[in-house]
């Protein structure tokens, strides 16, 4: 029971931020419907902001596609690890595939057993798909209602909860440092090539890194 009551406040906790992504979004220039889709079908906080703040930025849609599905490859490592644990197959294989993020998959692992494991990841992964939705609509619905969403600031919320979902994940010199050269580089990029690609290039940073180590 613990177990699902961990899951459920968890779930409340991060789907709430779904609101500040819908603001974001709206600020961008994207409708409520495009807006709703996103979640639904991307389902992917850091990778939605990203996204959304390329187009935001002016950059194209090549570019807010990579730059989003660079960050929602570390999903697919989640996965290599929940598999043998899940063990599921046909459809509900695909539904699996769809809530494996960051909460659901860290609930799972955070437990004693396997029956555990698996109560933890289904409820977590349908609890902040479900709050991250409805909020995702009530973000955007409300920052659309707005003349202009950009007037009131909406449109530094992608920055601020881009920071605000990298911050919790550093931990130890080496992360500060790798984050610490990833801004220098994206800032010095900014100027001179198309948005997006500052975020996209930040990327090879982490890869030489991860092969020093």
């Amino acid at each position: 029971m613990s177990v699902k009551r961990d899951s459920l406040s968890l779930s409340f906790a991060v789907g709430v931020y779904g609101a500040a992504f819908g603001a974001a979004s709206v600020a961008a220039h994207f409708s409520v419907l495009q807006t709703c889709a996103i979640s639904l079908l991307t389902f992917s906080g850091a990778s939605q902001f990203a996204a959304v703040g390329v187009v935001g930025a002016g950059g194209g849609a090549f570019s807010a596609i990579a730059t989003g599905a660079l960050l929602g490859t570390r999903n697919g490592l989640y996965a290599v690890r929940m598999a043998p644990l899940l063990k599921v197959r046909g459809a509900k294989r695909i539904v699996a595939a769809q809530i494996t993020i960051d909460e659901s998959t860290g609930v799972a692992l955070a437990q004693n057993n396997e029956k555990d494991s698996r109560t933890g990841f289904w409820w977590t992964g349908f609890g902040v798909f479900i709050f991250w939705n409805i909020f995702t609509l009530i973000g955007a619905v409300s920052a659309g209602l707005l003349k202009d969403p950009a007037a009131y600031g909406l449109d530094a919320l992608v920055p601020a909860a881009f920071v605000g979902l990298v911050w919790p994940r550093l931990k130890g010199k080496r992360s500060y440092y790798l984050a610490a050269l990833a801004f220098i580089c994206a800032l010095s990029l900014v100027p001179f090539v198309p948005a997006g690609v500052p975020i996209i290039s930040t990327a090879l940073l982490a890869i030489l890194m991860g092969w020093r180590a």
